[in-house]
Protein backbone atom coordinates (compact mmCIF):
# COMPACT_ATOMS: atom_id res chain seq x y z
CA UNK A 1 0.00 0.00 0.00
CA UNK A 2 1.25 3.48 -0.88
CA UNK A 3 2.39 5.68 2.00
CA UNK A 4 1.44 9.39 1.78
CA UNK A 5 2.24 12.38 3.97
CA UNK A 6 0.20 15.54 3.36
CA UNK A 7 1.57 18.92 4.46
CA UNK A 8 -1.58 20.96 3.73
CA UNK A 9 -5.28 20.74 4.53
CA UNK A 10 -6.25 20.83 0.86
CA UNK A 11 -4.14 17.82 -0.07
CA UNK A 12 -5.41 15.86 2.91
CA UNK A 13 -8.99 16.53 1.83
CA UNK A 14 -8.29 15.57 -1.78
CA UNK A 15 -6.74 12.23 -0.77
CA UNK A 16 -9.76 11.45 1.39
CA UNK A 17 -12.26 12.55 -1.26
CA UNK A 18 -10.56 10.11 -3.63
CA UNK A 19 -11.23 7.31 -1.14
CA UNK A 20 -7.53 6.88 -0.39
CA UNK A 21 -7.45 7.93 3.26
CA UNK A 22 -5.86 4.56 4.11
CA UNK A 23 -2.73 5.76 2.28
CA UNK A 24 -2.17 8.62 4.71
CA UNK A 25 0.55 8.02 7.30
CA UNK A 26 0.95 11.62 8.46
CA UNK A 27 -0.56 15.10 8.03
CA UNK A 28 0.26 18.70 8.93
CA UNK A 29 -0.96 20.24 12.19
CA UNK A 30 -3.72 22.24 10.48
CA UNK A 31 -5.44 19.37 8.64
CA UNK A 32 -8.81 19.11 10.36
CA UNK A 33 -11.05 17.32 7.87
CA UNK A 34 -12.29 14.63 7.72
CA UNK A 35 -11.95 14.70 11.51
CA UNK A 36 -12.50 10.96 11.86
CA UNK A 37 -9.45 10.36 9.65
CA UNK A 38 -7.01 13.07 10.69
CA UNK A 39 -7.59 12.65 14.43
CA UNK A 40 -5.83 9.28 14.27
CA UNK A 41 -2.79 10.32 12.23
CA UNK A 42 0.69 11.48 13.29
CA UNK A 43 1.26 15.23 12.90
CA UNK A 44 4.33 16.63 11.13
CA UNK A 45 4.09 20.29 12.15
CA UNK A 46 2.32 23.40 10.77
CA UNK A 47 2.26 23.76 7.00
CA UNK A 48 4.95 26.46 6.97
CA UNK A 49 7.24 24.67 9.40
CA UNK A 50 6.89 20.95 8.81
CA UNK A 51 9.42 18.67 10.46
CA UNK A 52 11.27 16.98 7.58
CA UNK A 53 12.92 14.50 9.95
CA UNK A 54 9.53 13.46 11.31
CA UNK A 55 8.29 12.98 7.74
CA UNK A 56 11.34 10.84 6.92
CA UNK A 57 10.59 8.66 9.94
CA UNK A 58 7.14 7.92 8.49
CA UNK A 59 8.78 6.48 5.35
CA UNK A 60 6.42 8.02 2.79
CA UNK A 61 6.47 7.09 -0.88
CA UNK A 62 5.19 10.59 -1.67
CA UNK A 63 4.77 13.88 0.17
CA UNK A 64 1.90 16.06 -1.04
CA UNK A 65 3.05 19.63 -0.48
CA UNK A 66 2.07 23.07 -1.78
CA UNK A 67 3.29 26.44 -3.02
CA UNK A 68 0.09 28.39 -2.39
CA UNK A 69 1.45 30.53 0.46
CA UNK A 70 4.71 32.52 0.71
CA UNK A 71 7.09 30.42 2.78
CA UNK A 72 6.07 27.09 1.28
CA UNK A 73 9.21 27.23 -0.87
CA UNK A 74 11.24 26.81 2.34
CA UNK A 75 9.26 23.67 3.12
CA UNK A 76 10.08 22.24 -0.30
CA UNK A 77 13.75 23.00 0.25
CA UNK A 78 13.69 21.03 3.51
CA UNK A 79 11.96 18.11 1.77
CA UNK A 80 14.59 18.14 -0.97
CA UNK A 81 17.44 18.16 1.53
CA UNK A 82 15.85 15.21 3.30
CA UNK A 83 15.73 13.27 0.02
CA UNK A 84 11.96 13.00 0.03
CA UNK A 85 9.84 12.59 -3.10
CA UNK A 86 7.23 15.30 -3.17
CA UNK A 87 4.59 16.87 -5.36
CA UNK A 88 3.67 20.58 -5.04
CA UNK A 89 1.70 23.12 -7.04
CA UNK A 90 0.29 26.64 -6.78
CA UNK A 91 -3.15 26.67 -8.44
CA UNK A 92 -4.56 30.11 -9.21
CA UNK A 93 -7.76 29.10 -11.01
CA UNK A 94 -10.56 26.60 -10.46
CA UNK A 95 -9.36 24.76 -13.57
CA UNK A 96 -5.91 24.41 -11.98
CA UNK A 97 -7.56 22.98 -8.87
CA UNK A 98 -9.32 20.40 -11.05
CA UNK A 99 -5.98 19.58 -12.71
CA UNK A 100 -4.37 19.06 -9.29
CA UNK A 101 -7.10 16.64 -8.23
CA UNK A 102 -6.69 14.65 -11.44
CA UNK A 103 -2.89 14.59 -11.08
CA UNK A 104 -3.01 13.45 -7.47
CA UNK A 105 -5.51 10.74 -8.38
CA UNK A 106 -3.17 9.47 -11.11
CA UNK A 107 -0.23 9.40 -8.69
CA UNK A 108 -2.31 7.41 -6.21
CA UNK A 109 -3.36 4.94 -8.88
CA UNK A 110 -7.03 5.96 -8.89
CA UNK A 111 -7.16 8.04 -12.08
CA UNK A 112 -10.80 7.27 -12.82
CA UNK A 113 -11.87 8.40 -9.37
CA UNK A 114 -10.14 11.70 -9.99
CA UNK A 115 -11.94 12.26 -13.26
CA UNK A 116 -15.27 11.35 -11.67
CA UNK A 117 -14.64 13.67 -8.71
CA UNK A 118 -13.87 16.61 -10.99
CA UNK A 119 -16.96 15.86 -13.08
CA UNK A 120 -19.06 15.97 -9.90
CA UNK A 121 -17.49 19.29 -8.90
CA UNK A 122 -18.11 20.80 -12.34
CA UNK A 123 -21.77 19.77 -12.13
CA UNK A 124 -22.12 21.71 -8.88
CA UNK A 125 -19.91 24.71 -9.71
CA UNK A 126 -21.76 25.94 -12.77
CA UNK A 127 -21.91 29.43 -14.28
CA UNK A 128 -25.08 31.30 -13.42
CA UNK A 129 -26.81 32.39 -16.62
CA UNK A 130 -29.84 34.29 -17.74
CA UNK A 131 -29.74 36.90 -14.97
CA UNK A 132 -30.13 40.52 -15.97
CA UNK A 133 -29.01 43.52 -13.98
CA UNK A 134 -26.05 44.41 -11.84
CA UNK A 135 -23.50 41.84 -10.74
CA UNK A 136 -22.74 42.58 -7.09
CA UNK A 137 -19.12 43.38 -6.27
CA UNK A 138 -17.79 40.88 -3.73
CA UNK A 139 -14.76 41.21 -1.48
CA UNK A 140 -13.36 37.94 -0.14
CA UNK A 141 -11.65 39.13 3.00
CA UNK A 142 -8.79 36.86 4.06
CA UNK A 143 -7.96 39.15 6.99
CA UNK A 144 -9.72 42.14 8.59
CA UNK A 145 -6.85 44.26 9.99
CA UNK A 146 -5.07 45.06 7.77
CA UNK A 147 -7.68 44.29 5.15
CA UNK A 148 -6.43 41.56 2.79
CA UNK A 149 -8.65 40.83 -0.21
CA UNK A 150 -8.50 38.08 -2.86
CA UNK A 151 -7.23 39.25 -6.26
CA UNK A 152 -7.72 37.98 -9.78
CA UNK A 153 -5.08 35.24 -9.52
CA UNK A 154 -7.14 33.22 -7.07
CA UNK A 155 -9.58 30.38 -7.56
CA UNK A 156 -12.12 32.39 -5.54
CA UNK A 157 -12.14 34.95 -8.36
CA UNK A 158 -13.52 32.18 -10.57
CA UNK A 159 -16.05 31.10 -7.94
CA UNK A 160 -17.36 34.67 -7.66
CA UNK A 161 -17.67 35.04 -11.44
CA UNK A 162 -19.37 31.66 -11.83
CA UNK A 163 -21.82 32.50 -9.04
CA UNK A 164 -22.89 35.68 -10.82
CA UNK A 165 -20.85 38.20 -8.87
CA UNK A 166 -17.90 40.44 -9.63
CA UNK A 167 -14.64 40.19 -7.74
CA UNK A 168 -13.91 43.54 -6.09
CA UNK A 169 -10.26 43.23 -7.17
CA UNK A 170 -10.98 41.74 -10.60
CA UNK A 171 -8.33 43.94 -12.22
CA UNK A 172 -5.57 43.14 -9.70
CA UNK A 173 -3.19 40.52 -11.14
CA UNK A 174 -2.34 39.18 -7.69
CA UNK A 175 -3.46 36.32 -5.48
CA UNK A 176 -4.38 38.83 -2.77
CA UNK A 177 -3.74 42.45 -1.86
CA UNK A 178 -3.60 44.43 1.40
CA UNK A 179 -5.78 47.55 1.29
CA UNK A 180 -5.92 50.69 3.39
CA UNK A 181 -9.38 51.09 4.92
CA UNK A 182 -9.93 54.30 2.93
CA UNK A 183 -9.19 52.54 -0.37
CA UNK A 184 -11.36 49.59 0.59
CA UNK A 185 -14.22 51.95 1.39
CA UNK A 186 -13.76 53.79 -1.91
CA UNK A 187 -14.11 50.50 -3.81
CA UNK A 188 -17.48 50.13 -2.05
CA UNK A 189 -18.16 46.36 -2.19
CA UNK A 190 -21.79 45.23 -2.26
CA UNK A 191 -20.93 42.08 -0.32
CA UNK A 192 -18.07 41.45 2.09
CA UNK A 193 -17.27 37.80 2.80
CA UNK A 194 -15.36 37.17 6.00
CA UNK A 195 -13.14 34.16 5.32
CA UNK A 196 -10.33 34.81 7.77
CA UNK A 197 -7.33 32.53 7.40
CA UNK A 198 -6.53 30.37 10.40
CA UNK A 199 -9.67 31.42 12.29
CA UNK A 200 -12.63 29.13 12.93
CA UNK A 201 -15.82 30.46 11.33
CA UNK A 202 -17.63 30.56 14.66
CA UNK A 203 -15.09 33.16 15.83
CA UNK A 204 -15.65 35.54 12.91
CA UNK A 205 -17.17 38.79 14.20
CA UNK A 206 -18.96 40.99 11.68
CA UNK A 207 -18.65 43.86 14.15
CA UNK A 208 -14.92 44.05 13.31
CA UNK A 209 -16.08 45.28 9.90
CA UNK A 210 -19.43 46.92 10.59
CA UNK A 211 -18.25 48.99 13.57
CA UNK A 212 -15.20 50.37 11.78
CA UNK A 213 -16.03 54.06 11.24
CA UNK A 214 -13.90 54.15 8.11
CA UNK A 215 -16.22 51.57 6.51
CA UNK A 216 -19.55 53.03 7.65
CA UNK A 217 -20.47 54.25 4.14
CA UNK A 218 -19.75 50.94 2.38
CA UNK A 219 -22.73 49.33 0.66
CA UNK A 220 -22.12 45.92 2.26
CA UNK A 221 -22.14 47.50 5.73
CA UNK A 222 -25.16 49.75 5.13
CA UNK A 223 -27.22 46.84 3.76
CA UNK A 224 -26.19 44.09 6.19
CA UNK A 225 -24.22 42.11 3.65
CA UNK A 226 -21.15 41.25 5.72
CA UNK A 227 -21.32 37.47 5.79
CA UNK A 228 -19.17 34.59 7.09
CA UNK A 229 -17.99 31.76 4.86
CA UNK A 230 -15.46 29.46 6.47
CA UNK A 231 -11.95 29.70 5.09
CA UNK A 232 -12.16 25.90 4.86
CA UNK A 233 -14.64 26.40 2.00
CA UNK A 234 -12.80 29.17 0.14
CA UNK A 235 -9.13 29.21 1.14
CA UNK A 236 -8.32 25.58 0.41
CA UNK A 237 -7.93 24.50 -3.24
CA UNK A 238 -9.82 21.30 -2.73
CA UNK A 239 -13.16 19.58 -3.10
CA UNK A 240 -14.97 21.71 -0.50
CA UNK A 241 -14.79 24.72 -2.81
CA UNK A 242 -18.17 23.36 -3.93
CA UNK A 243 -19.63 24.53 -0.61
CA UNK A 244 -17.87 27.89 -0.90
CA UNK A 245 -19.38 28.41 -4.34
CA UNK A 246 -22.85 27.48 -3.06
CA UNK A 247 -22.64 30.02 -0.25
CA UNK A 248 -21.37 32.79 -2.54
CA UNK A 249 -24.24 32.04 -4.93
CA UNK A 250 -26.69 32.24 -2.01
CA UNK A 251 -25.33 35.70 -1.17
CA UNK A 252 -25.69 36.81 -4.80
CA UNK A 253 -29.26 35.46 -4.94
CA UNK A 254 -30.09 37.33 -1.73
CA UNK A 255 -28.64 40.54 -3.18
CA UNK A 256 -30.90 40.33 -6.23
CA UNK A 257 -33.98 39.54 -4.14
CA UNK A 258 -33.32 42.60 -1.99
CA UNK A 259 -32.92 44.80 -5.07
CA UNK A 260 -36.16 43.46 -6.52
CA UNK A 261 -38.06 44.21 -3.32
Amino acid sequence: MMRIVSTTCSNTEIVCALGCEQFLVGVDDHSDYPEAVVSKLPRVGPDLQVDAEKIVSLKPDLVLASLTVPGHENVLESLQKAGLTYRASAPETIEAVYDDIIDIAERLGVAERGLNLVTEMREQIKPVGGRAGKRPSIAIQWWPKPVIIAGKKSWVHDLIELAGGRNLLESEETTSSPLEFEWFAALNPDIIVMSWCGVKAEKYRASVVTENPLLSSVSAVLNGRVIPISEAFLGRPSVRLVEGYRLIKEAVDRFHKELAS
